[in-house]
């Protein structure tokens, strides 16, 4: 029996669901059960009827899926595949710009750890942001951990005051993108898209700014893509859309997201771990600003 089908055996054994980051590589794609962006992964989560949950993502992504399914087993190949954006903040940062903004409501992506979530207001997603912020009644945002983000939410919304948290709060793989870049996919016939995690000056000069599920439904609008975003993203539209040409950067990579191969699935599978586990006085509030940003999406 090949790896591959040792899980698919393993999954219906044990009544487990897959779930996939888009930045996954392709042979953990390939066997997911869901491959999708951040949003998309925690409603899955939310609404599964499996008793096992392993996502293949990072560890923010793991923790979202428990908060959603805390009576689940949420399991997590590799434990110490981590995001350094999520790390940028933590919660007490926000609860030190709650007291210099105390009118303000609290705003932080899903890219975010457990601990932040609980002392938010509601999360979003790069999806979600925009709506997330305008469906707030406070006109003070704090807004955290990335900063890019934040620099759109603020151009989508103008008739809200958009405050990053830290200022300096970045993702390295969409940082890296650049206006050259853009500019010279462009003279080659490329349309651009690029993720809101982006620099402003790439976001202005891309003709779509979105997730990378929005990029996923809007991919057949056009032959030829230049796509901002991480390099295994590729590898999903390519699958999704085979008449279209994708270029990505060979070196637009999140290490933590590769850190998950077929193997380390399978003894997950297999073995039960790693095991996400949330105490009650983080779990409790963290879920509640999860469930809002979900039940917004309806």
């Amino acid at each position: 029996m090949t790896t591959e089908e040792e899980i698919r055996w393993l999954k219906k054994e044990k009544n487990a669901l897959i779930l996939a980051h888009n930045y996954q590589l392709p042979e953990i794609q390939d066997v997911a059960d869901i491959v999708g962006d951040s949003l998309e992964l925690a409603v899955v989560a939310a609404e599964a009827e499996e008793s096992i949950l392993i996502v293949c993502g990072v560890l923010f992504m793991a923790e979202t899926a428990k908060l959603l399914s805390p009576e689940k087993t949420v399991l997590i190949p590799i434990p110490d595949a981590g995001c350094p954006l999520a790390d940028h903040l933590t919660p007490e940062m926000v609860l030190e710009a709650r007291k210099k903004y105390p009118d303000a409501a609290v705003v932080v992506y899903v890219n975010s750890t457990a601990a932040v979530k609980a002392v938010a207001d509601i999360t979003c997603t790069s999806a979600n942001a925009a709506d997330v912020v305008r469906s707030l009644p406070e006109k003070t945002i704090l807004f955290g951990p990335d900063a890019n983000l934040a620099s759109y939410v603020q151009k989508q919304v103008p008739e809200k005051e958009i405050i990053p948290l830290p200022a300096e709060g970045h993702c390295y793989v969409h940082t890296a993108f650049t206006v050259p870049q853009i500019e010279e996919a462009r003279s080659q016939g490329c349309r651009i898209v690029c993720h809101p995690e982006c620099r402003p000056e790439v976001q202005e000069r891309s003709d779509l700014v979105t997730s990378t599920g929005g990029m996923v439904r809007h991919a057949d609008e056009c032959e030829t893509w230049f796509v901002c975003t991480e390099r295994d993203m590729g590898y999903r539209l390519r699958s999704l859309y085979p008449d279209r040409a994708f270029h990505l950067p060979e070196e637009a990579i999140c290490e933590d997201m590769k850190k998950t191969k077929r193997e380390d699935l399978l003894r997950s599978l297999r073995d039960g771990v790693y095991e996400v586990i949330i105490e009650n006085e983080i779990l409790e509030p963290a879920k509640r600003a999860v469930e809002r940003m979900i039940r917004i999406r309806r």
